[in-house]
């Protein structure tokens, strides 16, 4: 089973636009899937039955797993399946009779526009990091870009002239979305303070260190910042503002979505600076924005 599960991968990352991301938890979710298999004295695919795909769901479903988890490691299955059967390894695709279990739809929390602009305001920009912050969520909250997104950008990718940024979303698929000014400017800012392109380390580096200069946002070190440091330093301000939301960089994103349809944006243009294969997926907006309709109708009215 090791080896067929070699071969797939493979075949995903060089023949699919799959994320890093995705291939991670594919990989994953079949690794999990075949150490059952052996507990159940499966040695083979052609041993494997749609009971024992069955029995690893049941598995699943009692290490109380969310709805969303579940869904993707059953497309895991149904991708493996389908290539093994393709491949003629197997005669039948146990892995047809397996349903996705229901997901609740739950509404994106967002900021209002009063809670961005507090937490951009707890940004001290005299601190070390303080140009490189204020970048970076500006950034996020102008073009709702997904934090993967962020820290994947290049200097080469922001174009100060148009506007425009080019991003490299899911399956290394590429877009360009619009920059807003004060998120321009406090680029152009970091970039000036941290001496970039003039062969010298940032101000937060210490000697020797290796620097990364094709990244737009570096850590102390020099390198690409992660997504969990992005999340760190989201969490520092919300804090610091006196947000008592869970902190996320992909509330910033939210927030973008839901400012932008609440002004009377097309869905169709939130959709393509979104990067959303389907418009289905930018849909949920319009829910938050009609419930915020809705508060405010109930709050104001005389007899609602």
């Amino acid at each position: 089973m090791q080896k067929y599960l070699d071969k797939f991968m493979r075949r995903l990352e060089h023949g699919t636009n799959c994320s890093s991301h995705t291939l991670r938890a594919y990989r994953r979710d079949l690794l999990q899937h075949l150490e059952f298999l052996r507990e159940l004295g499966c040695d083979g695919p052609q041993q494997v039955t749609p009971l024992n795909l069955r029995k690893f769901l049941v598995h699943l479903r009692g290490k109380d797993y969310k709805a969303t988890t579940l869904s993707r490691k059953l497309a895991s299955l149904r991708s493996f399946y389908k290539f093994l059967f393709r491949e003629g390894i197997i005669g039948t695709n146990p892995a047809t009779v397996l349903r996705s279990p229901k997901r609740h739809k739950t509404l994106p929390k967002f900021l209002s526009l009063q809670e961005v602009e507090s937490i951009l305001s707890a940004i001290d920009e005299d601190s070390p990091n303080g140009h490189r912050d204020r970048a970076i969520l500006e950034t996020l909250y102008s073009t709702g870009i997904r934090v993967s997104e962020l820290v994947g950008l290049d200097v080469a990718d922001i174009d100060t002239f148009s506007e425009l940024v080019k991003v490299r979303g899911k399956g290394k698929k590429e877009r360009i979305v619009p920059i807003g000014g004060h998120a321009l400017e406090a680029v152009k800012v970091y970039l000036a303070i941290s001496n970039r392109g003039q062969g010298r380390g940032d101000r937060e580096q210490g000697a020797g260190a290796q620097k990364d200069n094709k990244a737009l946002f570096l850590n102390k070190t020099g390198g690409r910042l992660t997504t969990r440091s992005v999340a760190r330093i989201l969490e520092k301000y919300m804090r610091l503002s006196g947000i008592r939301q869970r902190p996320s960089p992909h509330t910033l994103r939210h927030s973008f979505a839901t400012h932008l349809l609440d002004r009377g944006a097309d869905l169709r243009a939130v959709q393509e600076m979104l990067g959303h294969a389907s418009l289905s997926s930018t849909q949920i907006y319009t829910h938050v924005t009609t419930e915020r309709l809705r508060q405010v109708y109930r709050l104001a009215h005389p007899r609602a």
